[in-house]
């Protein structure tokens, strides 16, 4: 095979989650309510941070970034589904589907990679509280961003001109409700060697780099909480850690589960219940989980929505 894309396929199709009728009415229910409840509380989540002034500082600021990235990582392949649903179809564009791909795991590594950023935010507020201020800036709170958004984005980009070198040739039929890597390059005629070795190495150092940073973090946050000498206390600075250590079980689980076990222990129904929790669960749950909890941010959501009802 020659490198360029000598793909005879223009189109793929998603099978989605069920091929019976009755099932695929419920799923469309239950995705909509989700993505409802997705949308709707990430965006309540950065609109109480901006508007209030107090929420102004690098765990809020970071905590607005992964509200954005979650609610983008939804929208990436939810409304697809929902739409080919109602207008009965199952197609996907080639182009269509790279494009999907290169958003949904840009958006994945957003997430990897601002877990570690609000680990490493809560191992310098327990571990180094007096020097907080100086040490988290806004400088640096918008660099770490900004270098994950650069280094997601090139991440992405290498596995993506890798896809779109790959041929398919008959079968077009993906057994899932959106373009993910793992079916695709089953169904690729071309050498995909490649493209496996890259996402063991390349793809694994990316997403284990960030998640040994966090469990540094924990190490080191769980010495400082065992030496505070008040229970109470020990207590306040664990439950600020604990959601977040829940949602970094959740979402690594998953993806480890599909992406960096061996080929030959894949099945197509497990992988496909995963991807639905760190693809759609786990989003809608980030703001309840993350957000909901926190006095400060039911305060201000409190002021949010106590202006709207003046304003009427």
């Amino acid at each position: 095979m020659r490198g360029a894309n000598q793909s005879s396929v223009s189109e793929f199709l998603l099978l989605g989650l069920s091929s019976r009728p009755e099932r695929q009415q419920l799923l469309f229910v239950l995705f909509l309510s989700m993505y409802l409840a997705t949308v709707l509380g990430n965006l309540l989540i950065l609109l109480a941070i901006s508007v209030d002034a107090r929420l102004h500082t690098p765990m809020y600021f970071f905590l607005s970034n992964l509200s954005l990235v979650d609610l983008c990582f939804s929208s990436t392949t939810v409304p697809k589904m929902l739409t080919n649903h109602i207008l009965g179809t199952q197609t996907i564009s080639f182009s269509g589907c790279l494009v999907q791909m290169y958003f949904l795991f840009m958006f994945v590594d957003m997430d990897n990679f601002l877990l570690a950023v609000m680990a490493y935010d809560r191992f310098v507020a327990i571990c180094h509280p007096l020097h907080y201020s100086s040490k988290m800036t806004p400088r640096l709170c918008v660099l770490l961003v900004a270098v994950s958004w650069v280094t997601a984005n090139l991440n992405v980009l290498l596995h993506t001109l890798l896809m779109s070198r790959l041929s398919f040739c008959a079968d077009n039929a993906i057994p899932h409700f959106f373009c993910d890597v793992t079916p695709l390059l089953k169904l690729s005629c071309s050498d995909t060697y490649v493209n496996d070795m890259t996402i063991q190495t390349e793809g694994a150092l990316i997403m284990i780099t960030p998640f040994v940073c966090i469990l540094v973090s924990y190490i080191h946050i769980a010495r400082a909480v065992l030496r505070v000498p008040s229970p109470q206390g020990r207590w306040k600075a664990f439950s600020t850690c604990g959601s977040h250590l829940a949602v970094v079980a959740l979402f690594y689980g998953t993806i480890i589960a599909v992406y960096f076990n061996p080929s030959s222990v894949h099945s197509s129904e497990k992988d496909t219940a995963a991807t639905v929790l760190y693809t759609v669960v786990t989003p809608m749950l980030n703001p309840f989980i993350y957000s909901l909890r926190n006095k400060d941010l039911k305060r201000a959501l409190g002021k949010v929505f106590s202006r709207k009802t003046l304003s009427v």
